[in-house]
């Protein structure tokens, strides 16, 4: 890898960031409270950067003001409330968004344009190796455009932008930023550091840290839903076959705290960049590390001790970015970004001894060349290359040794002349996933190749200065993972015996997405619509338990969980997200806002039912009252009730919650130093979403009242 990354160095004079960098938050526009400020509202995830209003598929962006009201220890529940996104909710510290009702392999989360290389799309009880507190802005993307990142992203990509490597020379030589933290519901205590400073004009050093610790997290009820204190209940006082017997009546009382959510996590990164007027190339170095635990299903009997499943996670990681702007007739500049990741995290037993370890090495690089602007014509080329080498040894090995090794190449295209937009691309993909069974003959030991071709169609139209109307439509591909391929083993933290199958073909899909836009001096409006029609879909469901003894009998091991298998199967995705905001008077130098977002999702396998954990339709209202040093927010967030559900899931009820926020601005608007006070769930509702594997047994925070302190110098 060393000499990868000095290779790649030696084209510094090419070198180009997959972001480009981002300037001050202003003042927020009106009723903004998730939507970027008007003069920052450019998305620079894309290839080819445009303003929010003239993408054609679905965007949010979360930056300033916002992003430091929504801030939480994981980048799931940092996005929950935007339009469109749900968190998979896995406890309080695992926990990944959810696109459109796709979640897993179906989007990518990148920090700076690059994957966070962990294994959090194996399992739901893994997290997401990105914090939060490091994030400068977030940038989601759903629709055609996103499949540039790879063919993993059909439903959408979430892209964390930090300033680890820095993107621009300090005005004053230097710059400081921190931001601290404290959350009422688990004693949520974090802190985060960072700082730059310039040595000579062009040579910019960087440094930054963090620390979270939390404990048990405080719910608003019982930690069981009704149906599972009911299920408890009717075990009580009959035998049980187990060495570790469940003490069904104290499950049925656990309530008021979450058992084993605590958790501590610190980070550290450097990193340098030589900064010049026509490019940049910068290094960096970061290191993560956590220990959480995993919410407990059942309490253990009495005299034994609690289940107390704890994940200890490890990242060092080593990143490259840069930029040149060419100047010629043809290409406008070139960008190249690099990263590489070692990760591993064991899953501990009870004496503190490890029962099983993951063990994940990684490595994405991207090199993009942007076209200059021809008569409208503008476009970005480039190819993309990820390499993986995953194994888990233990216990609960429900993978082989495996590697996947990807390459992609694509294309993004756009013309504008007057009102009128079009847009392209095309991405072509190969990649090889080979397995080694070891001494494990339940496994498949071989190789798989797959060739995937996906593309994606576009144009928008300005009604005025103010409406711009959006059509799309794509065609996609998907290579299964290793995981729908090979698994075959017991997975406690889902609590099912998996299995994929080796001859699984490719996922494939169309697409169509209608958009609208609507932005005034008063009003801002955006809303998409969807349909996307799946052939060898890709879904894990429960079968007969004998389909999982034959295959784990020559191994000769036991199938005590219920069995899912991955199976292929048409299927059909539906929905819409929308918002809306408006100035809706003034007072004085005081501006009252209103906002309204909705969304709502149907998915169905067809011949077999609706798709599981899907999250349900929702409403989420919001009125503030904004001046030069102040806002003053207060927000009702509405979930319906959820019944369209496989055999194995139960419903979940509607639930409202209330949330009220103050932020203070001692030195105006303009200055990045901010107290935000916060009031989340007020009534203290016993929330549990839909879509996590945990609704039935961990429910989401209750009362949580918060105080955040943000800086910069």
């Amino acid at each position: 890898m060393t000499s990868y990354l000095v290779g790649v160095s030696l084209l510094s004079i090419l070198a180009a960031p997959a972001l480009a960098q981002t300037g001050a938050d202003p003042a927020a526009p009106p009723a903004a409270s998730t939507r970027a400020a008007a003069s920052n509202d450019i998305i620079i995830t894309a290839p080819v950067q445009q303003s929010e209003r003239d993408v054609l598929q679905g965007t949010s962006v979360l930056a300033g003001e916002a992003l430091t009201r929504n801030l939480r220890p994981t980048i799931g529940e940092t996005l929950a409330r935007l339009p469109g996104v749900s968190a998979t909710s896995f406890g309080p510290s695992a926990s990944r968004p959810i696109l459109r009702g796709f979640q897993g392999e179906r989007i990518r989360v990148l920090t700076d344009g690059i994957g966070s290389i962990d294994v959090s799309n194996t399992s739901v009880d893994h997290a997401v190796i990105i914090d939060p507190l490091l994030a400068e802005r977030i940038e989601v993307l759903r629709g055609p455009s996103a499949l540039l990142f790879g063919s993993s992203a059909v439903g959408g990509v979430v892209n964390v932008i930090d300033t680890r490597i820095p993107r621009s020379v300090p005005d004053k030589g230097y710059r400081l930023a921190g931001i601290a933290n404290y959350g009422s519901a688990a004693s949520e205590r974090s802190i985060e550091g960072a700082g730059d400073v310039a040595v000579g004009q062009h040579l910019v050093l960087h440094a930054d840290g963090s620390y979270l610790k939390s404990d048990d997290l405080r719910i608003g009820g019982y930690a069981l839903s009704r149906a599972a204190r009911a299920a408890a209940a009717s075990q009580i006082g009959l035998p049980q076959d187990s060495e570790e017997p469940i003490d069904f009546a104290a499950s049925t009382r656990i309530r008021g705290r979450l058992p084993n959510s605590a958790a501590e996590t610190w980070t550290a990164g450097v990193g340098a960049a030589i900064i010049t007027d026509t490019g940049n190339l910068g290094v960096s170095y970061s290191h993560y590390d956590s220990l959480y635990g995993v919410p407990i299903r059942y309490a253990t009997a009495v005299g034994q001790e609690q289940e107390a499943p704890r994940l200890s996670v490890v990242q060092n990681r080593y990143d490259l970015r840069g930029e040149v702007q060419t100047g010629g007739g043809v290409l406008d500049r070139i960008r190249i970004r690099l990263g590489h990741a070692d990760y591993r995290h064991f899953e501990l037993e009870e004496d503190g001894s490890v029962g099983t370890a993951f063990y994940n090495n990684g490595t994405e690089g991207r090199l993009e060349l942007v076209q200059a602007n021809h008569g409208g014509w503008s476009g970005a080329s480039g190819v993309q290359y990820f390499n993986r080498l995953f194994n888990v040894v233990g216990d609960e090995a429900f993978l082989p040794r495996n590697a996947t090794d990807q390459t992609g190449l694509f294309t993004l295209q756009q013309f504008a002349s007057g009102p009128f937009r079009a847009e392209g691309g095309l991405r072509y993909e190969w990649s090889t996933l080979a397995a080694r069974a070891d001494q494990d003959n339940r496994f498949f030991s071989g190789q798989r190749s797959f060739q995937a071709l996906s593309g994606s169609l576009g144009a928008s139209y300005a009604l005025s200065d103010a409406v711009r109307i959006g059509i799309n439509g794509s065609r996609t591909e998907r290579a299964p993972s290793a995981e729908e391929l090979f698994a075959n083993g017991g997975h406690a933290g889902t609590q099912a015996y998996e299995l994929g199958s080796p001859d699984f073909r490719l996922e494939k899909s169309w697409g169509l997405e209608a958009t609208l836009h609507a932005h005034t001096a008063g009003v801002n409006f955006d809303a998409s619509a969807y349909y996307n029609w799946f052939s060898n879909y890709i879904s894990e469901n429960q079968v007969d338990p004998s389909v999982c003894v034959a295959a784990a009998s020559p191994s000769g091991r036991v199938v005590d969980l219920p069995c899912f298998q991955y199976q292929q199967a048409d299927a059909r995705y539906y929905g819409f997200e929308a918002d809306v905001s408006a100035t809706l008077f003034r007072l004085g130098q005081v501006r009252v806002n209103g906002d309204l977002l909705g969304d709502y999702v149907h998915a169905s396998i067809v011949d077999l039912g609706p798709v599981p954990r899907i999250p349900p339709a929702r409403v989420l209202g919001g009125l503030e009252a904004q001046g030069d040093r102040f806002t003053l927010r207060g927000e009702v967030e509405h979930l319906f009730e959820q019944n369209r559900i496989t055999a194995f899931e139960t419903p979940t009820q509607s639930y409202t919650i209330a949330n009220a926020s103050l932020s203070l601005s001692p030195f105006g608007r303009d200055s990045k130093t901010t107290l935000l006070l916060s009031a989340n769930n007020l009534f203290d509702v016993n929330v549990r979403r839909h879509a996590s594997f945990l609704k039935d047994f961990a429910p989401l925070a209750g009362r949580d009242l918060r105080a955040t302190l943000r800086f910069a110098l």
